[in-house]
């Protein structure tokens, strides 16, 4: 079996373990709302901020024509997101589902948005979404902190109540009251994005890391002979094309600890942003930049990347470290030291 968000893995073992009645662990895990650990035991995903806003922006259009309570809307890995939501009249509310991840501050924000009927698709956003004040961010300077896969995401479900319903098209405008309130509780304004939160989501889902699930998988790490450790579900997806063969799994920030688990053959493989601030914590302290692809982007022969990523060699302990753009791009590999 193979959890279809992440795309790792599961093995009978684990599905054998757990308690959960087998008909429901294989339904939880294949709507991907499930996540199955070594031991058996199941953590909850949740839906990102752009599932979310998505849920809201196609029951305003639904709620054109009659009240809706429940709407299902596309992922960007093709998983159906089911969401409960309250509209009438072209205004409606989504809440934003409780999960097992223990620092999502976003959990249980009200999503709003508001639809008229017009020519083709139209999106807005209103307070409590931020707004792109540097480069170097997946949206650009000026514009609203949507990502690009959430805005797709949100376009095609509209699209899809339009086409139900048989309109011309529906401008929809997106609002959160309490995102401006929620945003101080994050890095937003040191990256860059003022006045509201982001809209993200590169699967529509959100993960359930915990300490708990890094315990498990130190189990997976230590008995794989060839395993690439990795830093995200971009990561994922490049290691499994990258390194065939290999055990793929996600170690998030605990890159130090999954290394001390490994053995045989290992390869580090991640974006830059958790790469090489895992090789040099300080990288960007005095640079001018707000993240490391601001830098890359701007300014790629900064000797400061090198550097770091020097130091994410050393601290490999003998690993092969690569890293990769958002595209899939090799841009460093200790293992033929192309730069």
């Amino acid at each position: 079996m193979i959890d279809p968000v992440n795309k790792s893995k599961i093995p009978e073992e684990w599905v054998a373990r757990s308690t959960v009645p087998r008909d429901e662990l294989i339904k939880g895990i294949e709507n991907g709302r499930l996540v199955l650990l070594s031991d058996g035991s199941v953590l909850s995903r949740g839906y990102t901020t752009g599932t979310t806003a998505t849920a809201a922006a196609k029951a305003a259009v639904l709620s054109l024509r009659k009240p809706v309570s429940h709407v299902s809307v596309p992922t960007p890995v093709g998983l159906r997101a089911e969401m409960d939501v309250h509209a009438v009249n072209g205004h409606a509310v989504a809440v934003k589902v409780y999960n097992d991840h223990e620092s999502d501050i976003t959990r249980g924000l009200e999503f709003v948005a508001d639809a008229r009927e017009t020519y083709g698709i139209v999106i807005r956003t209103g307070e409590g979404i931020g707004i792109v004040t540097r480069d170097g961010l997946e949206s650009k300077k000026g514009y609203p902190a949507i990502n690009p896969r959430p805005m797709e995401q949100i376009k095609a479900a509209i699209t899809e109540a339009v086409e139900e319903l048989g309109l011309q098209g529906a401008e929809v405008t997106l609002s959160l009251p309490r995102g401006a309130e929620v945003a101080k509780q994050t890095l937003n304004s040191r990256i860059g994005v003022e006045g509201g939160i982001s809209i993200l989501g590169t699967t529509g889902f959100v993960e359930p890391w915990n300490d708990h699930l890094g315990e498990m998988k130190e189990d997976l790490i230590r008995g794989a002979d060839k395993v690439v450790l990795t830093t995200g579900r971009i990561g994922i997806r490049y290691s499994t094309m990258l390194f065939p063969g290999y055990t793929v799994v996600l170690a998030g920030s605990r890159i130090s600890e999954a290394v001390a688990a490994a053995k045989g053959d290992v390869i580090i493989c991640g974006l830059p942003g958790l790469v090489l601030k895992w090789g040099n914590p300080n990288m960007l302290d005095g640079s001018g930049f707000a993240t490391v692809m601001e830098m890359l982007e701007l300014d790629p022969g900064n000797e400061r990347l090198k550097e770091a990523f020097d130091m994410a060699v050393e601290k490999a302990h003998g690993a092969r470290v690569v890293v990769v753009g958002r595209d899939g791009t090799v841009l460093m590999d200790s293992g033929d030291k192309k730069i």
